[in-house]
């Protein structure tokens, strides 16, 4: 083995336990009572207080960081996005927002600063009313207006959007495969990779012979010549 195949190898085999480990921690917060979000949110806040807050003639302007479900304003405050908006917009935990408040009171929101995101695939499961999809070694949370738009199901195979770095508990759906999609997906794997492993398979009775080659075709060759010839004699 090449030295850059070992160092593949070896970088896939830290990727694998990161994962590992990332879940497991995930799952003993969740027995233990003392789940990551605190510390996620804490980061979190600490980045939204770097941000700006002004006020203009077209009302007052406020930065902040996107939490999964809701805004944390540089003034370390909570804004609560509307779910269809963060849905459709596929908004991803540490996207940069901007709030403008109207003077009448009517809240603007546009992003401004998108996270680098990465793609995971996992299936939907529901628990306790909250929606979660499992990839990537852990649980991340959806918005339930996603489940609906999408008009997912517990089971489906979903493409989730997370954060390329950095710990996150929510993530944004990208695109959903109903389950029944799915499985036939598995099926026609399963179907091919018994076709590669052999080329072909006779089957044969007293009368006709028949074969299944590669392109799935049924052939059914003549009657075997010496049967052929016993029904001219009789």
């Amino acid at each position: 083995m090449s030295n850059l195949s070992k160092i593949a190898l070896i970088k896939e085999m830290i990727d694998s336990a990161e994962s590992s480990l990332r879940g497991a921690k995930q799952l003993l917060g969740e027995f233990t009572g003392e789940s990551g979000g605190a510390q996620i949110r804490s980061n979190l806040t600490c980045a939204a207080g770097q941000l700006n807050s002004t006020v203009d003639e077209g009302g007052k302007i406020i930065e902040g960081i996107f939490d999964g479900k809701s805004m944390i304003g540089s003034d370390k405050k909570e804004y609560p996005i509307p779910a269809n908006y963060a849905s459709k917009s596929k908004l991803v935990p540490g996207d940069v927002m901007k709030l403008t408040v109207a003077a009448d009171g009517g809240f603007t929101y546009k992003q401004i600063g998108p996270i680098e995101r990465k793609r995971v695939v996992g299936p939907l499961t529901s628990e306790e009313g909250q929606y979660k999809v499992i990839a990537a070694g852990r649980a991340y949370k959806v918005l339930l207006a996603s489940v609906t738009f999408y008009r997912a199901e517990a089971g489906d195979e979903v493409v989730l959007l997370v954060p390329v770095t950095g710990e996150s508990e929510w993530g944004a759906i990208d695109n959903v495969i109903p389950r029944i999609q799915a499985e036939m997906d598995a099926e026609e794997k399963i179907i091919s990779e018994s076709k590669k492993a052999a080329n072909s398979v006779a089957f044969e009775d007293e009368e006709d012979s028949f074969t299944i080659s590669d392109d799935s075709e049924i052939k059914k060759p003549k009657k075997r010549a010496a049967k052929k010839k016993k029904t001219e004699e009789e």
